[in-house]
């Protein structure tokens, strides 16, 4: 549901973007459906929809009645992609993780409360994890999330976890307090990451940080599978794997490791 605009925005302009993210968000959705999920009246959120689908950022499936995601948002997204050199460096590096780890590989972006997925590449086991792109997940609960959470400092780490409300995704969720802490302090210690169904049951993931110029966590890879393939005995060596991979991202892109990370590189 929407709030009130801050001072110094426009609300018209707050509702639109607030309709089209959820549109995303849902993949499709009938009007009545996505003016109560935004708490909008309905003719108020058909009005921005028409508004959204005449620059092309949604359109309107006329067989189902639903409202989708159109192609200019596809074109905005993809000039992101072009332009932010982590994921652009990452791609070729995620496959090669991916064929060294037998496991699917990601990359995401820390945006606020949560990491967004930006890449993915698809191990050719039959089961296996998938996250499409633009998915989002709560940082606690993600590998690559965990990651970064780990490399922010006290502030940081406070202001992130208070930005969104904590959900118990499983019965191993990890939510933000002393066992969380600890697990940080873990991930820190030994560079990497592990979600054991911390946001699914049966799935797993091990992450670690990517940094930019200044040391600062920009971004996590990780490998995600079924919980069976990540097994106590096979997480160190997997997480050697994702943690030379984001150190390799990291100087390809003119980032730089933390002072206690780059002694060990």
């Amino acid at each position: 549901m929407f709030k009130e605009s801050s001072a110094g925005t426009m609300q018209s302009l707050d509702r639109a973007l607030g309709v089209m993210t959820t549109v995303a968000r849902m993949e499709r959705a009938a009007l009545s459906d996505l003016a109560r999920e935004i708490g909008v009246p309905t003719a108020t959120t058909h009005r921005i929809l028409v508004t959204l689908q005449k620059h092309g950022f949604v359109s309107f499936d006329e067989e189902r009645q639903e409202w989708v995601i159109g192609i200019e948002a596809y074109r905005t997204g993809a000039s992101f992609l072009r332009r932010n050199s982590v994921i652009e460096i990452g791609r070729p590096i995620l496959r090669r993780l991916m064929q060294d780890s037998g496991e699917t590989a990601n990359l995401a972006v820390p945006d606020g409360f949560e990491v967004v997925f930006v890449g993915q590449v698809e191990t050719g086991n039959p089961i296996r994890a998938f996250f499409p792109p633009g998915a989002r997940t709560p940082m606690y609960a993600s590998g690559t999330g965990k990651a970064i959470l780990a490399e922010l400092g006290e502030a940081g780490l406070t202001k992130a976890l208070g930005l969104g409300e904590p959900v118990a995704f499983t019965e191993s969720t990890l939510l933000p307090g002393s066992k969380l802490q600890s697990d940080l302090a873990l991930t820190r210690k030994r560079g990497w990451s592990h979600d054991r169904e911390e946001r699914y049951e049966g799935m797993s993931c091990i992450g670690a940080a990517i940094f930019n110029d200044r040391a600062e966590p920009c971004a996590g890879i990780s490998v995600s599978g079924p919980t069976v393939r990540f097994k106590a005995d096979r997480a160190p060596d997997l997480g050697g794997l994702v943690m030379a991979a984001a150190r390799e991202i990291t100087e390809l892109s003119g980032g730089r490791l933390p002072a206690r990370n780059a002694g060990n590189a």
